[in-house]
């Protein structure tokens, strides 16, 4: 039998170092502070720096360690400036969170070569070459670490407007299982979360409307999504101790609207 651990052993991050882009607001901002507060040091990487100084400041108040990186996640040297940035101050990165995205929404008519470039660009390209290097340097370093991307449920299923970004999140699916598979034998494991609808400033508005009020009824909990209800798959798939034996999954976190939507 497994040596029994109470839930603060199980999931703690002491003496990890995480780095989560997109970590200016939303879903990235939360991430950041979940693994604070589990006692990992954090790298928030992200364009806007204001926001980026408030997370800090607002892990440090609540005794966390963390420092602030700004880079766009499509411009690979900022990325590696990152990482350098981390291992100076603690060494090297154990948890990556993959996290920066956009929408893009556009009719699959009206999508143009520069629309679908961006949104490739940030949502699947950005997340290969940081996995990578996060990847070479876990390697180079001898060190044992996790990879955490952010897909989403429209990795497995559509929506109009919302193609390119549908196709992006179907490819870090089958990203994750790829690297799983490559990275095993260095001690890496890769899974991926795809949140269903959660609730952020950037949709609230949508989902106070009556559009979006039909939308939630359509999930069979009723009701959408918060930042809170992945804080249980982020830990379980950061820590080593729970999730030592899991790699190439992707974790659905969407109330059950995929077991009606297919």
């Amino acid at each position: 039998m497994a040596e029994d651990a109470g839930e603060r052993g199980l999931f703690e991050l002491d003496g990890q170092v995480a780095l989560v882009t997109g970590a200016s607001s939303g879903l990235g901002k939360r991430f950041a502070k979940t693994l604070a507060a589990a006692g990992a040091r954090v790298v928030a990487v992200a364009r806007r720096r204001e926001r980026l100084d408030e997370l800090v400041e607002g892990i440090e108040a609540m005794g966390g360690e963390a420092l602030a990186a700004v880079a766009d996640v499509t411009n690979r040297a900022a990325v590696a400036a990152a990482f350098d940035r981390a291992e100076a101050a603690w060494g090297p990165v154990t948890i990556l969170v993959s996290n920066a995205g956009i929408s893009g929404q556009k009719r699959a008519l009206d999508i143009t070569e520069a629309d679908w470039r961006a949104v490739l660009d940030t949502n699947l390209d950005a997340v290969w070459f940081t996995a990578q290097e996060a990847a070479r340097r876990m390697v180079k370093a001898e060190k044992a670490g996790t990879i955490i991307n952010i897909a989403s449920v429209l990795g497995f299923r559509v929506a109009t407007t919302l193609a390119a970004y549908a196709v992006a999140k179907a490819g870090v699916v089958q990203m994750t299982s790829a690297l799983a598979v490559e990275l095993a034998r260095h001690r890496i494991r890769v899974n991926a979360i795809a949140p269903g609808y959660i609730l952020t400033e950037i949709n609230q508005a949508f989902f106070s409307s009556p559009a979006g009020e039909e939308m939630i009824k359509a999930i069979p909990q009723r009701r959408i999504g918060t930042p809170a209800d992945l804080d249980g798959t982020l830990l379980l798939l950061a820590s080593a101790r729970a999730s030592g034996f899991m790699t190439g999954s992707t974790v659905v976190v969407d109330g059950g609207h995929m077991l009606i939507s297919k």
